[in-house]
């Protein structure tokens, strides 16, 4: 504990508050769409349009991180996502909800970037994957007690969940500006504002990936997408799922995600730590994932409630692992100077997946509404095989330096 008091406690603190935050509103959504009498396909477009823009904007946060300080980009971002989300809870439309989504993206892009960048910075490199499985923790965790909360304002209104969501987003920005330090002091001198807006165009600094890009990080960023479009379409799917095939109210599903939340931590904190600490990451990574798709084929094979939840406890606990194990293949592979460029892109493609994910798992369920949830399956098993790749290429990667 002593690793983590100063500066990295104040900031997970923070991150359990804002993640907690950006999920009141998650629960409530369902009901939004229902009650506007839109298509079923909304409740997954509406996830996909605040995840594309997050997508397209990721490398331009990453690259801007370069000039400006992740506590400064955090609280402009907290902020405008609160913005954001005031904007969601008043439109009445497909157009204007689509509308508030994109403004969402374009600033959760910047918080989730410089949320990584932050920790990346100012961490020892021993430190790195301790601090990075506590930070995707802190999300996973204080995400599903926020899903519980959203659930139980959603009970009393709507509009209560996203007032409140406005407010601890808020909060949490400037508890990020005030209460985080500098992490980055190599910078020198001021730059033009005109040179900043040159370099970190988001098309600019997509092209930026050029200089990190490898065989290697191809495939790390091919596994990261197809992860997250198994979890998305997982999620979105669940999400609705529940509340159209048995009926439950944003309370219980809230609730439902609080104890899955519970069990994740405890995953992530023995389970997790002990991959990273102590095993090949890669090679576990694996072995995770393919317990991921086997609990989720085995969620849909039948209609009773009871198993169908008990398998997505093991999947999302399994995915809670999985998402930090792969942030620290990521992250140690990053060259320092080009860290903050290659974890933008890393939530760009991450945004991508979600988007993607999303999308399919919307339109698929009027197909049938487990068929986003075979093909979530289907990815998880792509990933899977991604990663064996990753390995064999590291490897052979290893014995021609060695060689040499």
């Amino acid at each position: 504990m002593k690793k983590i008091v100063s500066p990295m406690l104040p900031f997970f603190m923070i991150v359990c508050l804002q993640s907690m935050a950006a999920n009141f509103a998650h629960p409530v959504t369902p009901t939004i769409i229902q009650n506007l009498g839109l298509g079923d396909y909304m409740f997954g477009l509406a996830f996909a349009g605040m995840a594309g823009t997050s997508f397209l904007f990721s490398p331009f946060w990453g690259k801007l991180a370069d000039y400006v300080q992740s506590r400064t980009i955090l609280l402009i971002c907290n902020l405008g996502y609160a913005v954001g989300q005031i904007l969601f809870s008043l439109g009445t439309t497909e157009v204007t909800i689509m509308m508030a989504r994109f403004v969402s993206g374009f600033f959760v892009g910047g918080v989730n970037v410089c949320m990584l960048t932050y920790t990346v910075n100012m961490s020892a490199p021993e430190q790195r994957g301790s601090h990075l499985t506590i930070q995707a923790t802190a999300v996973t965790v204080a995400g599903t007690f926020g899903y519980m909360i959203g659930g139980v304002l959603g009970e009393v209104s709507v509009n209560l969940a996203f007032g409140m969501q406005a407010l601890c987003l808020s909060l949490s920005a400037f508890l990020f500006f005030f209460l985080l330090k500098n992490d980055r002091t190599d910078r020198q001198g001021h730059i033009p504002m005109g040179q900043v807006v040159r370099n970190a165009n988001p098309f600019a600094a997509f092209l930026s990936a050029k200089q990190f890009m490898t065989m290697l990080f191809g495939v790390l960023f091919v596994v990261v997408f197809m992860i997250n479009f198994a979890f998305t379409a997982y999620d979105q799917c669940f999400n609705y799922y529940i509340k159209d095939q048995f009926g439950f109210s944003s309370m219980y599903n809230g609730f439902i995600k609080a104890a899955i939340g519970l069990i994740s931590l405890l995953a992530n904190m023995t389970l997790c730590m002990y991959i990273i600490r102590k095993t090949d990451t890669a090679r576990s990574e694996v072995k995770v994932l393919l317990v991921s798709a086997i609990a989720l084929f085995g969620a849909i094979i039948g209609d009773a409630v009871v198993p169908f939840i008990l398998l997505t406890v093991v999947y999302l606990s399994m995915n809670a692992v999985s998402v930090p194990v792969l942030q620290s293949i990521v992250a140690d592979r990053a060259p320092h100077e080009s860290s903050n460029i290659v974890m933008g892109f890393y939530n760009a493609i991450r945004s991508f997946g979600q988007v993607c994910g999303a999308t399919f798992a919307g339109f698929a369920y009027s197909a049938g509404p487990k068929v986003p949830f075979l093909w979530a399956g289907i990815a998880l098993i792509i990933g899977g095989l991604g990663t064996v790749v990753y390995i064999i290429l590291s490897h052979r990667r290893n014995e021609t330096c060695g060689k040499a």
